[in-house]
C-alpha cells in the first residue's frame, strides 16, 4: 500500500472490499446472533443517483420466466451479467477507466491495474498522455510505459473475454500514438480478435472544458515544453510547474468527421468516445451513436483520479445522474462513471440507460490496497452485489434493468386516488 489518499469518497469502504472481496457485502460476520441490524436514516444527499432507491416490485413476471426455464424457483446465482461493452465481450457490466497521466497513476499502479483487469476479463481504458510521462516503450527497469500497460493486460487476458482503449490527445496525435499501437506487434493479438479500441475523448468529469493536467518538476517539463503548455504557477521557488494540455476543439461536424476518420485510418480498431459532462452531452451523444461510434462514454462530474483546479471539482459540470437524465432513452452503448464503487449505485446506472460502469478511483484504491488481487477482490464483491441487487428486482441479466426499478422522493407524482372494492 502507497500513501495515496483520496478526500469525499469512500476510501476505508474500498480498501474493505480489496481486501474481503464478496464477504465485504455484508456486515461483519462476527456480529451474527449477536447484534440487531435495519436500516438508518438515510443522510440527505444531493447528489442525483445516491437520493433514487431500487424498488423491487411485488408481482414479476419475468421471475416466473425463469422459473420457467430453470424448472425451479430462481435465485441470485441465476443473474447471468455477461454483456457486451463498446464491442468487447465482458462477464460483467464493468469497465476499468482510464487513470490518464498522473504521478498516482503512471507509478507501478497502472502496470498492476492493467494485469488484474485482464485477469478478470474487463474492458480496459488507457488515457491519454501515458506516452509523455512514462514514455511509449520500456528504456530501463521501472515498467511506466503505454506498452508495459497494453503488455500486462493482453497477458492476462482470457480467451474471447475482454478489450483495451486508447485514448489520443492532441498532443499524444503529435507522438502518433495511435498509429504506434495499431502496427505495433504487441497489441496484434489484440487487433486480431476484434479486442483494441480507440477512445477519441473531448473531455473529462473532473474539469469539464479543460485538457489533462499534471504537476511536472522542472527537468521533466522542459523535455515536454514544446508539446504542453507550462504555467509557473506554484511560484518561482516552488520546483514544480502546472503542465497543461489541449482540450480539442468540438463542434458537431468536427466529431462527426473524427469519428469518419479514426474509421477509416483504423477500420479494424473499434471507435470509443468519451464526453465531459456538459449541458449538451445528449446532442453530443447522439452525434456520436449516428456516425459509428461503438460505444460513448460519460465521465460525470463526480468522476476523476487526476489533478484539477478545486473549482472545478466542487462548481463545474452535470452530476452524473443529471446526464443519465438528458440522455434518456437510446438505442447506443452508453458507458457511465462517476463515483462507482458498489453495486447499487451501478444497477441505479443501468436502470437508467447505461450499458456498463467505469472503475476509476475505486479501481486504483484497490490495486493500492493489494498490487495482486486487490482489484479482483473489489470486482468480485461488486458481482455479487448486481447479482443480490438485480435478482432482488426479480430480473436475471442486467439489460432488463430500465427506469421503473428506481424511485425517487423528487419525481413523485401523484396517481390518483386508489379505489377499493
Amino acid at each position: 500500500m502507497t500513501a495515496l489518499q483520496t478526500s469525499r469518497f469512500p476510501e476505508a469502504e474500498v480498501r474493505d472490499r480489496a481486501r474481503r472481496g464478496a464477504a465485504a457485502v455484508f456486515p461483519d460476520v462476527a456480529g451474527y446472533g449477536r447484534t440487531l441490524y435495519g436500516s438508518e436514516p438515510a443522510e440527505r444527499s444531493d447528489d442525483v443517483l445516491d437520493a433514487m432507491r431500487l424498488v423491487p416490485p411485488v408481482f414479476m413476471p419475468q421471475r416466473l420466466e425463469k422459473l420457467v426455464e430453470l424448472a425451479r424457483e430462481p435465485l441470485y446465482p441465476d443473474v447471468d451479467l455477461r454483456t457486451t461493452v463498446g464491442g468487447f465481450a465482458a462477464p460483467l457490466p464493468v469497465y476499468l477507466s482510464a487513470f490518464g497521466s498522473t504521478q498516482v497513476a503512471s507509478a507501478d499502479l497502472g502496470v498492476a491495474a492493467s494485469r488484474q483487469a485482464g485477469a478478470l476479463g474487463i474492458p480496459m481504458v488507457i488515457g491519454e498522455n501515458v506516452v509523455s510521462a512514462g514514455g511509449y516503450r520500456s528504456s530501463g527497469g521501472a515498467q511506466r510505459s503505454l506498452l508495459d500497460r497494453v503488455a500486462a493486460y493482453a497477458e492476462a487476458l482470457p480467451a474471447g473475454l475482454g478489450g483495451l482503449a486508447v485514448q489520443q490527445s492532441t498532443e499524444d496525435a503529435d507522438c502518433e500514438v495511435w498509429n504506434l499501437v495499431y502496427s505495433d506487434p504487441a497489441a496484434q493479438p489484440l487487433l486480431d480478435t476484434g479486442r483494441l479500441a480507440f477512445e477519441l475523448k473531448t473531455g473529462q468529469g473532473a474539469k469539464p472544458g479543460l485538457g489533462g493536467m499534471t504537476v511536472l518538476d522542472g527537468s521533466a517539463a522542459a523535455r515536454v515544453e514544446d508539446l504542453y503548455a507550462i504555467d509557473p504557477v506554484f511560484g518561482p521557488g516552488a520546483g514544480r510547474v502546472l503542465r497543461s494540455s489541449s482540450p480539442g476543439t468540438f463542434t458537431d461536424e468536427i466529431l462527426r468527421q473524427q469519428i469518419r476518420f479514426m474509421r477509416n485510418n483504423f477500420p479494424r480498431a473499434r471507435v470509443w468516445v468519451k464526453l465531459h459532462p456538459g449541458r449538451d452531452v445528449r446532442e453530443a451523444a447522439t452525434v456520436a451513436w449516428e456516425a459509428g461510434a461503438d460505444a460513448v462514454t460519460v465521465d460525470g462530474a463526480e468522476g476523476g483520479t487526476g489533478w484539477a483546479p478545486t473549482s472545478f471539482l466542487h462548481q463545474v459540470g452535470l452530476p452524473l445522474g443529471e446526464c443519465l437524465r438528458r440522455i434518456g432513452h437510446h438505442s447506443g452503448c452508453l458507458l457511465v462513471s462517476g463515483r462507482i464503487w458498489e453495486g447499487a449505485r451501478a444497477a441505479k446506472c443501468l436502470a437508467l440507460g447505461a450499458r456498463a460502469v467505469g472503475l476509476g478511483r475505486a479501481g486504483l484504491l484497490a490495486v493500492d490496497e493489494d498490487p495482486d488481487a486487490g482489484l479482483l477482490r473489489m470486482v468480485d464483491c461488486l458481482a455479487l452485489e448486481l447479482r443480490l441487487l438485480i435478482s432482488a428486482l426479480g430480473k436475471y441479466a442486467p439489460g432488463a434493468l430500465d427506469a421503473e426499478d428506481v424511485w425517487s422522493a423528487a419525481t413523485v407524482r401523484p396517481e390518483g386516488a386508489l379505489r377499493v372494492g
